[in-house]
């Protein structure tokens, strides 16, 4: 982990609600929508959320994640990790078809640092925290000797889209979203990468 400053800090387990949050806003509401099919009857599936994020392994672990606190509060996050090397098979009939455009947006950028969630809470955006936690993200991929980065946003999501090409992003690909009966407003999944 890279030296922080306030208002930047690793994330704690005790940060867990927050991140499920995060995870949920950049995911475009894609998590709730697994997480109330993995919740036990009668479990609110945001406690599915909170309890994925306080794992210690797993790629939206605490242990992957920033967050800068605002005057006690939890303002911005990301979580991010390096991809393999080499990419991962994808087992297309045991998959289930909702993730299948992302793991091959992903397969695309092996070796990248991959910043999987970035979100800031309504409360606390304009404030430039969405661009010093991609700074944050540059540092932890340098630190990681990965060969640049990469991220996935849904097409419909021009705001945060601008941001990342302001920031150096370009689109390389992109790929279907398979929907469900997930409510999502956008077409297509689009895999940025910034060189190292």
């Amino acid at each position: 982990m890279i030296n922080l400053s306030p208002p930047f800090r690793p994330a704690t387990a005790d940060d867990a609600d927050a991140l499920a949050t995060f995870i949920n806003m950049a995911g475009e509401g894609l998590p709730f929508y697994l997480w109330s099919k993995m919740a036990r009857p009668g479990e609110d599936p945001w406690a599915v959320g909170r309890r994925r994020a306080q794992r210690t392994e797993g790629g939206f672990s605490y242990k992957n994640a920033v967050v800068a606190e605002v005057d006690g509060r939890v303002a911005a996050g990301l979580i991010g990790y390096p991809l393999p090397e080499t990419p991962e098979a994808i087992d297309r009939d045991a998959t289930p078809p909702i993730f299948v455009p992302l793991l091959d947006l992903e397969n695309l950028v092996p070796g990248t640092w991959y910043l999987n969630v970035m979100a800031t809470d309504p409360d606390y955006r304009g404030q430039g925290y969405g661009a010093r936690l991609l700074d944050i993200a540059e540092q932890l991929a340098a630190g990681s000797g990965s060969a640049g980065l990469s991220l996935i946003v849904l097409d419909a999501n021009t705001g945060a889209r601008r941001l990342y090409e302001r920031a150096g992003y370009r689109r390389v690909a992109d790929r279907p979203v398979v929907k469900d009966d997930w409510a999502c407003r956008g077409e297509n999944w689009v895999l940025l990468v910034k060189d190292a």
